[in-house]
């Protein structure tokens, strides 16, 4: 299957881009705006003026994709507020934020511990 998996590590850049960038454009600006490692592994994320529109550039370990979907609800995706720099998702906010839902509803699982199955019984 292709895609990131459950342990991807993903960053949002919160300021629109220009939808006209193709990944050398966007590797560019992961190294030098955000000074970051574009052949990571890290899942960039990036938007549209409109809001409408993402592209990721990611690199899988043996190549470098690009993708983009555009939004066919009239609310768009749901974006962190605008500031400089990133907002990193876990694989489950991500998920909810290309599937055009509201990524700040998921939170993260909770690790759940197995009871403790040694009882000391006095006789």
């Amino acid at each position: 299957m292709i895609g990131l998996g459950s342990d991807a590590k993903v960053l949002v850049y919160t300021r629109p881009i220009d939808f006209r960038a193709g990944i050398d454009t966007l590797i560019a600006l992961v190294q030098n705006r955000l000074g970051m490692r574009p052949f990571s592994g890290i899942a960039y994320v990036f938007r549209s003026k409109r809001r409408d529109r993402l592209k990721i550039l990611w690199w899988d370990q043996t190549g470098i994709w690009l993708m983009t979907k555009r939004a066919e609800s009239r609310e768009g995706f749901s974006w962190p507020q605008e500031h400089d720099g990133t907002y990193r998702l876990n694989a489950s906010q991500f998920t909810a934020l290309v599937s055009c839902m509201d990524w700040r509803r998921v939170h993260a699982s909770r690790r759940v511990l197995a009871p403790n199955t040694e009882v000391e019984v006095n006789i």
